[in-house]
């Protein structure tokens, strides 16, 4: 049996999709709400679905879980209730480690590439407290995740019990289906689909970095796909633990993008610069960029995805399809 929480997510619904296809039996930890993310589960609903509020209760009933994969989060990166984003993205994981180390459980979880802050202390994924403690996340959501790879960090010095394979996964800009509850945290492939599918431009942020010219702000673009088959061989190789970057690798600029999903959508390349809201100076990532090493030397040998492809898929065989969910 294997636990997803977040399962009926993003990133949980296409690895549910992927773990239903292996035959394995799952249950998965989620709400389902009422903006339609059951949608995201239809076509490969788990054996069992749990609201969060019962998970403390199956898991004292002692049930036979092999691994867990901890995706559930507060993710907007502009959440700004301390009490909960702390309570779901800190005490849960804590509570799930835990549990993990004295069941002799696998533990895979979601961290995110909002710790690295700014950017200036880099991207290195080492996961010793000495080079976590030099990261400065911006916002509530990038510091509760960096708390808990403290607290994990903390946790291995002094070889306190842990999970038999324990694996944090720093996330950087996820796109693809499946996406489509998120509302303002849906990827900006989406958005730009949205106004391109629509007749009009794809509109970026002009930038607020002195010397870098407006559109090329730069991210690493990871499709979800390539996501998905991290977290499957990290079932099949419990050999692996740390704390690991999943990007491509190469970080890639908004323009890039935008032109990729005019290309894709067959319309000509039209984009326009608007000013970038208040509430985001300051807190705006201008260049994030995966450094893949350590994952590479842990065995992974798989291709990333490149960015015009990625967002073809997305758009030919989801967007534009009468059923864009997989």
């Amino acid at each position: 049996m294997i636990l997803v929480t977040g399962g009926a997510g993003f990133i949980g619904s296409n690895l549910q999709a992927m773990l239903a296809r292996r035959g394995h039996e799952t249950v998965v930890v989620d709400w389902l709400g009422q903006e339609g993310k059951w949608h995201n589960l239809a076509k490969h609903p788990p054996g069992r679905l749990l609201p969060p509020t019962d998970l403390d209760a199956f898991l004292d009933s002692r049930p036979p879980v092999e691994m867990v994969f901890h995706m559930g989060a507060v993710s907007e990166t502009t959440a700004i209730d301390g009490d909960h984003t702390w309570q779901t993205n800190v005490e849960l994981s804590r509570r799930l480690w835990e549990w993990c180390a004295d069941r002799r459980v696998r533990l895979v979880y979601a961290s995110s590439a909002a710790t690295y802050g700014d950017g200036t202390a880099g991207f290195d994924d080492q996961s010793s407290l000495a080079a976590l403690e030099r990261l400065h996340p911006l916002n509530l959501y990038g510091w509760t995740k960096h708390s808990f790879d403290l607290l994990v960090a903390r946790t291995l010095a002094p070889r306190q019990p842990r999970p038999p394979q324990w694996v944090g996964l720093k996330f950087f800009n996820v796109y693809g289906p499946n996406e489509y509850h998120k509302g303002k945290m849906i990827s900006v492939v989406k958005v730009k689909y949205d106004e391109v599918a629509a007749g009009g431009p794809a509109r970026l942020f002009r930038s607020d970095r002195p010397g870098l010219e407006d559109g090329h702000q730069a991210r690493d673009f990871i499709w979800i796909g390539d996501i998905v088959d991290v977290l499957l061989w990290l079932l099949d190789t419990p050999s692996v633990s740390g704390l690991f970057n999943l990007g491509t690798g190469r970080a890639r600029t908004y323009l890039d993008l935008a032109h990729a999903v005019c290309d894709a959508v067959g319309q000509p390349r039209n984009v326009e610069f608007i000013d970038m809201p208040t509430s985001l100076r300051g807190q705006y990532q201008s260049f994030t960029e995966a450094p893949m090493e350590r994952l590479r030397v842990a065995g992974y040998s798989g291709q990333f995805t490149p960015l015009e492809e990625g967002i073809r898929r997305y758009v030919q065989d989801y967007l534009v399809q009468p059923d864009p969910y997989v």
